[in-house]
């Protein structure tokens, strides 16, 4: 196999562009902006596990506390529970999957000291083989390894020095020589099993879903959380004013609806958009080789930015305007 170790790009994040925020701390940050809000509270550490409905319309929520069991009674559930969403198994919603050809694996590391404290993203692509590495929040260097898929079974059982001496061989000599000498020091390694689809119904009767919990994003380009973020606000729009006004028998209902129209075609061409990197990275043979030599050459040219802009605001910016109107 051939392997190309010099890293196939860098992005400084201290410039004008994306950034990578600590997600707990952003959470944390709208908590702090809800709380001024006197209708607001937040019960940290619930997990929801059933809901009540009477004469098929979601009422109640039960969750547990610790030890404790607790439920609280509803006019409208928002159901934001991530791509194993309890939510939705319990109102028997599920998603067609789109096929995924890879996972992730994702590990920490005390960065080396000539990068210590510098936001520069680096980008390592070889046959098969696809590395981003950055510094995250917490001082450390932020690994993410995107192999095929059932593949890391068998690294696993050799060992993490085997899994580490595979990652060390697709990157940089200095980059593989750190992660080496840091194989006692990998904090928070685990794999992610990429799934990606979308429900075409987000909605029950006293429900709406958002976020993963209707739409398990790929993770290419790092979306998720925005287009969570960006279902949250049209589900504002929709939703807020029927709450505000006189009770209306099935306009909550209908305005869920109405979000999950807006919403549904921007989802399935950002799913869209994330599936080509990955059939080409992960297409095998002579195919690959000829993807990565023009990848590699466009980037020398200079020409990339010109071509993957597009593709590169589609996943960031999204494609429809969305603003929050209530």
């Amino acid at each position: 196999m051939h392997r190309y170790t010099r890293p196939l790009f860098r992005l400084d994040l201290a410039g004008a562009g994306p950034r990578w925020v600590s997600q707990p701390a952003m959470l944390e940050m709208l908590v702090a902006h809800a709380a001024a809000c006197r209708s607001f509270t937040l019960v940290r550490g619930a997990r929801v596990h059933d809901l009540v409905r009477r004469d098929g319309r979601v009422v109640e929520a039960r969750y547990a506390q610790g030890d404790d069991e607790r439920e609280v009674l509803c006019d409208y559930v928002v159901a934001t529970d991530g791509r194993d969403s309890t939510v939705r198994k319990q109102v028997s919603l599920d998603f067609a999957r789109i096929h995924q050809g890879f996972d992730v694996v994702w590990c920490k590391i005390p960065p080396p000291a000539p990068i210590r404290g510098l936001g520069t993203v680096q980008v390592f692509l070889s046959n098969g083989h696809f590395m981003i590495v950055f510094p995250s929040y917490d001082d450390r260097l932020q690994i993410g390894w995107i192999i095929r898929k059932g593949s890391f079974g068998d690294l696993y059982r050799r060992g993490v020095p085997a899994w580490i001496d595979e990652m060390a061989d697709h990157v940089s000599p200095e980059l593989g020589d750190h992660l080496r000498r840091q194989i006692e020091h990998i904090s928070h390694p685990f794999l992610l099993n990429v799934i990606c689809g979308h429900l075409d119904r987000w909605s029950k009767p006293g429900l709406l879903l958002i976020g993963d919990a209707a739409h398990p994003m790929s993770p290419v380009g790092g979306q998720g959380i925005n287009l969570a973020l960006r279902d949250a606000l049209v589900a504002a729009n929709h939703l807020v004013p029927q709450l505000r006004g006189p009770p209306v028998p099935g306009a909550l209902d209908m305005a869920a609806v109405a979000a999950t129209r807006e919403r549904l075609p921007e989802i399935v061409r950002i799913q869209r958009v994330q599936q080509l990197p990955a059939r080409l990275l992960f297409a095998g043979g002579w195919r690959s080789g000829l993807t990565l030599g023009m990848v590699r050459l466009l980037v020398r040219s200079g020409l990339a930015p010109l071509l993957f802009a597009p593709v590169a605001r589609r996943l960031a910016g999204g494609v429809t305007t969305v603003r929050l109107e209530v």
